[in-house]
């Protein structure tokens, strides 16, 4: 199982949704940047279950910190970042061994690492994953230094509208159902020249990582697909000074696989949540036929909506990549 990514800034991932501890360690992290737990509070607390809809499983999430000086200092040597499981129903998972989730990885994971593969929580397709994720960005963004991320929710279920985005999400609860959304990831203050042309282009990198998130089926920079439905007379940024910025921003702040300066602009689609309270049809390999499955369990109506952070961090990671490489 390969579990890790990065060429200067190496993460490896560990652990599963209900394994006792899972985590994540970085190897590359400049010596020098001061850490303590009071630094991922903000971004691990964006990421929290708190509003109507969403998970009832609740996790202290305190992230326990090896690798640092006395000072709590990096050093320059691996920094391993962990959390604790503790709010974790088993039970609640262990009829889809037999009955697999639609859309979920039950199915392919247990075919591919075999029989004894503990699927409780999802196992490490789990969004619970994702707060490795966020602890690493928090260092990422350390890395990064003068970039600045601005990260929103631009639509749930087709709607664009953000007033109505709470009723939105109510509704599919109400209806034991889940819905999808857009993140929007917009980051000023990235220097320019980061990334290669062709495979190790700045969003082949960010994409990568983008993609390697529970629920992202997709990923676009600058105008994305509206971009192919204009002419290039339209479309085409004009540079409007020495430094290169640019009177407007189709590119999404990458021209050639190379960063220009501008803002670094990258929406995610995430689907619905596959985890839903209504009654779904599935194959029962008991019965070897097609069955109704009722999941149970605690889960999101919209995981987009703490998927921002997740988003933020991968984006984070891919750009604090691209900076040591360069």
């Amino acid at each position: 199982m390969n579990n890790s990514f990065g060429d200067k800034l190496r993460i490896t991932i560990f652990g599963a949704s209900h394994s006792a501890e899972l985590g994540i360690v970085m190897e590359g992290v400049p010596a020098g940047i001061a850490l303590s737990v009071d630094d991922f509070r903000s971004d691990i607390d964006r990421r929290r279950p708190s509003l109507l809809g969403e998970t009832q499983r609740r996790e202290e999430d305190i992230p326990q910190l090896e690798g640092l000086d006395a000072e709590g200092v990096t050093t320059g040597d691996a920094l391993r970042i962990s959390f604790r499981n503790g709010d974790t129903r088993s039970k609640d998972y262990s009829h889809l061994e037999r009955q697999p989730r639609p859309s979920h990885a039950d199915l392919v994971q247990r075919r591919k690492w075999g029989e004894e593969y503990n699927l409780a929580g999802g196992g490490i397709a789990s969004g619970r994953m994702t707060v490795a994720l966020v602890a690493a960005g928090v260092v990422a963004k350390k890395i990064l230094k003068t970039a600045t991320f601005s990260t929103r929710l631009v639509e749930v279920g087709g709607v664009k509208d953000s007033a109505r985005f709470e009723d939105v999400i109510a509704s599919a609860q109400r209806d034991g159902d889940s819905i999808g959304g857009v993140v929007e990831c917009c980051v000023s203050g990235v220097e320019a020249l980061l990334g290669e042309p062709f495979f190790d282009s700045a969003e082949s990198i960010i994409a990568h990582l983008l993609f390697s998130v529970p629920a992202v089926k997709g990923v676009e920079f600058g105008d994305g697909f509206e971009g192919a439905r204009k002419r290039g007379s339209e479309r085409n940024d004009v540079i409007i000074n020495a430094e290169g910025k640019t009177l407007t921003n189709n590119e999404g702040g990458i021209n050639g696989g190379i960063t220009n300066g501008n803002d670094i602009v990258v929406r995610v689609a995430i689907k619905p949540t596959p985890s839903i309270a209504r009654e779904q049809q599935t194959f029962d390999f008991e019965s070897g036929r097609v069955a109704p499955l009722t999941i149970g369990g605690r889960h999101d109506a919209c995981i987009a909506r703490r998927a921002q952070v997740v988003v933020e961090a991968v984006v984070a990671l891919a750009l604090a990549d691209l900076k040591l490489r360069k």
